[in-house]
């Protein structure tokens, strides 16, 4: 896991956005209305809230520049030159310095401000005092402009630097350009660096993990470097030299025996020599690549000899391949077991392993007599062992296990694999056992109508049934079902078969209604006419229903009396002739006022319209619009596009 991260630090707003994010948050988060009539104290209280709000603002933002940005002296060596090399440590300080500055610069703006507020006697001095402080603070942070802009730019460049752990398990690879690094990189990785037949291709520092022995390692693929002096070196060539002379790893320097990359051999060795300082105190490891375009045998005698020093002085050489793979997993495996008995031993010249070792004790067990304590064989063992023995072809090894040459010995699944390569399939339902072998391979199913079988499974299923069986058997012979129906008399039967009638005519009666009830329509509240119900009807129902009336015969049914006709009233001899005649039959009603229909009496009739007042009580007294009210919307809504602008949302303006 890497110590920094790089790409966590907050985006640096250039001057002008720091001035806006900074005035609109002071307009947003303070209050905004004072009139010239309040007190005083009040309204110096209003402004120098403004001006501390304001202040404190700038002095967070600038707080928290300084903060994430990371200060050279606390990081790691690495990092340390890294950013010289990248940035320029001076002026990368003199940054960090400047903003310091400003900050400071502006906390004293709004202590004097604060302090100069209380002289102001009106509310125009306090407004203009207020105008002032601001103004010198954004006065401040426009003199900022070059150097937040700079700040961005590194901020914005630190985000893509690879993470790098300086003290975990590492890999180094350098060496001239365009001989062979990123294409190892990309065999022993995961890592995906472009590879193009040109030189530098690798323009920074590029990271790659590994697993090897259950442990993470990381390679890092460095630039290519020229064979020219220190301080002619170029930027790209720079992060090599820093990632070599700080960095605890492994390096594997990597040459070109084809020559390809533009260099000769002479020339990768003189760079080898050149920078071997760098490689004190780290395994040291040569890869000569490209073996695929000219192998070993076909190099001259002189550049054998350059490798032949090389192995005498103690330096590992590896012949490797990146096209074929040839030589690139050994060079892996012995770099890394290395780099790990390197860094044992580095922690064992310590002064940490002297307080470790003292508080362990190492147990060296010693024999405390000469008897024999031979393992334990249980006896089912020995006796199969002993019936082993006679077959032929077996034999007893020296720790009394048997090896079965012959056919009797079953077939692992793992001979099984080997001999049927791809067309095999392991199979376990092949070992079960079952009373009938044919059911291996069956279907089990798991879910039957809804419900799991597993849940029904009974392996005393069958007993269970026949013992049920046999009980049922005995309860049929003791009568246990016979029919009662038989055992009841003819009075009995005649109930049910009325009783069932009975049931079935309040059902058809009940449906009946329901058609009625959805035909009809609702009732008026008050009086309803009878309906129509002759005495023959009435005992013709009821003699259905089972009710025997014959010795009602002489029974009084009352039915409804004969209406008396109408006397037809004489003409009065007194009439004017000359109003308009009317007929002398009955006068045809009157149509009632809808609001009357339904209503049964004068005093529901008043009662209803007192109801109806009070319903329309609300909407008279608020000057509400009413149903009959037209609706006639606002062409332009003014009041969406005056005032101040609150905090909401802004999408209607």
């Amino acid at each position: 896991m890497s110590l920094y991260n790089f790409k966590k630090i907050t985006v640096v707003p250039s001057s002008k956005g720091f001035i806006d994010i900074t005035l609109s948050k002071t307009q947003r988060k303070t209050p905004t209305v004072i009139h010239k009539s309040y007190h005083i104290s009040r309204i110096r209280s209003f402004y120098v809230r403004k001006v501390k709000f304001t202040q404190q603002n700038y002095h967070d933002r600038l707080a928290t520049i300084l903060t994430e940005f990371p200060k050279l002296e606390d990081v790691h060596p690495f990092y340390a030159d890294l950013m010289n090399v990248l940035y320029d440590k001076d002026h990368y300080k003199l940054a960090l310095g400047q903003i310091n500055t400003a900050k400071h610069l502006i906390d004293n703006v709004g202590r004097d401000y604060t302090r100069l507020m209380k002289y102001g006697d009106s509310l125009y001095r306090c407004k203009m005092l207020k105008r002032a402080a601001l103004g010198r603070m954004c006065t401040i942070m426009k003199r900022q402009k070059q150097t937040l802009e700079y700040l961005e730019e590194v901020r914005q460049h630190m985000s893509r630097l690879p993470s790098i752990d300086p003290n975990t398990r590492t890999i180094l690879i350098s060496g001239f350009p365009n001989v062979g690094k990123s294409s190892f990189i990309n065999k022993i990785t995961r890592a995906e660096v472009e590879v193009q037949p040109y030189a530098f291709t690798t323009k920074s520092l590029f990271v790659g993990h590994m697993d090897y022995r259950y442990l993470r390692w990381q390679v890092i693929d460095t630039p290519g470097i020229l064979d020219q002096p220190l301080e002619d070196r170029n930027t790209i060539e720079m992060l090599s030299v820093t990632a070599l002379a700080h960095l605890r790893s492994a390096v594997v320097y990597v040459m070109d025996i084809s020559e390809q990359c533009g260099e000769s051999l002479e020339s990768q060795l003189s760079l080898f020599n050149n920078i071997r300082p760098l490689f004190n105190n780290k395994p040291l490891f040569v890869m000569a690549n490209k073996i695929d375009v000219m192998s070993k045998d076909d190099l001259s005698d002189e550049h054998k000899k350059i490798f032949e020093d090389l192995e005498t002085e103690g330096i590992p050489i590896f012949w490797t391949s990146t096209v074929t793979g040839e030589g690139i997993m050994e060079l892996r495996q012995a770099a890394c077991d290395k780099l790990l008995l390197h860094r044992v031993e580095t922690k064992m010249k310590g002064k940490k392993v002297e307080g470790v070792m003292n508080r362990l004790r190492v147990a060296n067990p010693v024999l405390r007599d000469e008897k024999a304590r031979p393992a334990f064989i249980p006896e089912a063992v020995l006796k199969k062992r002993a019936a082993m023995k006679t077959v032929e072809s077996a034999t007893v090894c020296e720790d009394g296990s048997v090896a079965m040459e012959t056919e009797e010995r079953r077939k692992t699944e793992r001979d099984l694999e080997v001999e049927m390569d791809d067309e095999y399939v392991l199979d376990l339902q092949k070992w079960w056992d079952l009373k009938d072998p044919s059911e291996r391979h069956d279907t089990l199913p798991e879910i039957w109508k809804g419900h799991n079988v597993s849940d029904y499974i009974d392996p005393e299923i069958f007993t269970r049934l026949e013992k049920l069986e046999h009980e049922e058997e005995l309860k049929e012979k003791a009568g246990f079902y016979d029919n009662e129906e038989e055992s009841e008399d003819e009075e009995m039967k005649e109930i049910r078969q009325m009783a069932a009638k009975i049931r079935e005519k309040k059902a058809i009666r009940l449906a009946n209604s329901h058609l009625v009830r959805k035909v009809k329509k609702a009732k008026l509240p008050g009086k309803t006419a009878a309906e129509n119900r002759t005495p023959s009807k009435m005992m013709n129902d009821l003699g259905e229903l089972g009710v025997d009336l014959s010795t009602m015969e002489g029974g009084h049914f009352r039915s409804r009396s004969k209406t008396r006709k109408a006397l037809k009233r004489k003409r009065d001899v007194s009439m004017d002739t000359t109003s308009v005649a009317r007929s002398s039959s009955r006068a045809r009603s009157q149509s009632r006022p809808r609001d009357e229909s339904g209503l049964r009496d004068t005093a529901m009739v008043q009662k209803a319209r007192k109801l109806a007042k009070i319903s329309q009580r609300k909407i008279i007294q608020m000057g509400k619009a009413g149903e009959s009210d037209r609706h006639i919307p606002v062409a332009k809504p003014r009041h969406l596009n005056t005032g101040k602008r609150g905090i909401g949302k802004t999408q209607r303006r």
